[in-house]
């Protein structure tokens, strides 16, 4: 037999719902046996489809979300505190973003939540240097605590949408 798809491949493999011969490079593994592409009907799941409204909604909730968190992050002190206070930042911009784009998981969404971490650790220095008088050099590279909180704020905002 040939491969209806590559004929110049041969093969013994036969679709289990239609009995169109098909090669290793063809066959799709379903849970009820090996299918040629027409018949597995290969969708992504649903969880992982975001609309261009979903993006939007999940963007201007990371965007209003971080901006809030930034400026309470920016009040509490920095040291074990703030490492606290940046994990619940990344907690409540995950989450924010998880119930505007109605649960939807995946790259996307993941890449929406960093974007409202960033946002959050850049308002969080603009407090610093405003109300506190911190100098931006120390801001921007000496802040040790504040880029440690930036990494577990992170780790909690992508953990969340996996």
């Amino acid at each position: 037999m040939q491969c209806a798809a590559h004929p110049s491949v041969e093969t013994e493999l036969a679709c289990g719902k239609c009995e169109k011969p098909i090669c290793p490079k063809c066959l799709h593994y379903t849970p009820v046996g090996v299918r040629c592409r027409e018949c597995a009907n290969l969708k992504r799941l649903p969880q992982y489809e975001l609309s261009i409204a979903y993006v939007a909604r999940g963007l201007g909730a990371a965007l209003v979300v971080g901006a809030v968190a930034g400026a309470i992050w920016g009040v509490i002190p920095f040291g074990f505190i703030g490492l606290l206070v940046g994990g619940g930042a990344g907690y409540m911009i995950g989450e924010s973003v998880s119930i505007a784009t109605n649960r939807k998981v995946g790259v996307q969404v993941q890449v929406l939540a960093g974007a409202g971490v960033v946002l959050a650790f850049v308002v969080r220095g603009a407090m610093l240097i405003s109300l506190r008088n911190w100098d931006i050099e120390f801001v921007l590279l000496r802040d040790v605590f504040g880029y440690l909180a930036l990494a577990l704020a992170m780790f909690v905002a992508v953990g969340r949408l996996r």
